[in-house]
């Protein structure tokens, strides 16, 4: 199928880091229908939480600025469902954090303290230990999580096995709206749930979602508001 010049040159003004950065394919350029994709599975409404109060810790790794990312406005949503339902929201912002990536020095023996003093150590570790959830968001580059994100996640060996045993969320966004699109990083999810005995709660896989008004004409927030309410 050949995309007309008008197309062509539309979708190529919205930035092209933006549509390589997210691996952009053949079905974002075409316009391809994602909402039918926007159905994620909703928990039943306290069936997380057992009606309970819960600490959930959100784990933002956008670089762009917050009213400007795709991702950041789902977490928002999650946030403002998971909030009106009574549990206590930390947000940690990955991407404007002083945050050091994990050397694999092994000082910490995997039960801590890190040899890095920052944000991570000092912010953001202290309440995923308290935290009865883990909400990792991202932005979706080249079919897998941000490198933000995944600094955190590296750095969880200096706390592996008090770690465990918690609650979870995937939510992230891309331009590419291919039914492949999310399956490299659902993959690593899935992976990095089972190794931390996690419980997955549910997962936003926002496709075809290049731009803050696609992602909010979207069923995607409302996904994530419902599962966040329904917690």
């Amino acid at each position: 199928m050949l995309i007309n010049r008008r197309t062509f040159l539309k979708v190529s003004g919205m930035g092209a880091m933006t549509l390589f950065l997210s691996g952009c394919g053949l079905s974002a350029l075409l316009g391809t229908d994602h909402e039918s994709n926007a159905s994620g599975k909703i928990p039943e409404k306290g069936s997380i939480s057992g009606g309970k109060a819960m600490k959930i810790v959100v784990i933002t790794s956008s670089p762009h600025p917050k009213d400007e990312s795709t991702s950041c406005y789902l977490a928002d949503r999650l946030t403002e469902g998971a909030k009106g339902a009574g549990h206590e929201v930390f947000t940690f912002d990955a991407a404007n954090s002083d945050t050091h990536p994990c050397r694999g020095c092994d000082n910490c023996h995997m039960d801590g303290p890190c040899v890095f003093k920052d944000d991570i150590e000092k912010t953001l570790m202290p309440k995923m230990l308290e935290a009865d959830m883990l909400v990792l968001v991202t932005p979706l580059y080249y079919y897998g999580m941000s490198a933000q994100l995944k600094t955190i996640i590296d750095r969880f060996y200096s706390r592996t096995t008090k770690l465990n045993g918690k609650k979870s969320i995937l939510m992230a966004t891309a331009y590419n709206s291919a039914d492949w699109t999310m399956e490299a990083l659902v993959t690593h999810y899935n992976t990095l749930v089972r190794y931390m005995n996690w419980q997955d709660a549910g997962q936003v896989l926002a496709i075809g979602c290049g731009s803050r008004p696609l992602v909010e004409h979207s069923a995607f927030g409302e996904q994530a508001y419902q599962i966040g309410a329904n917690l």
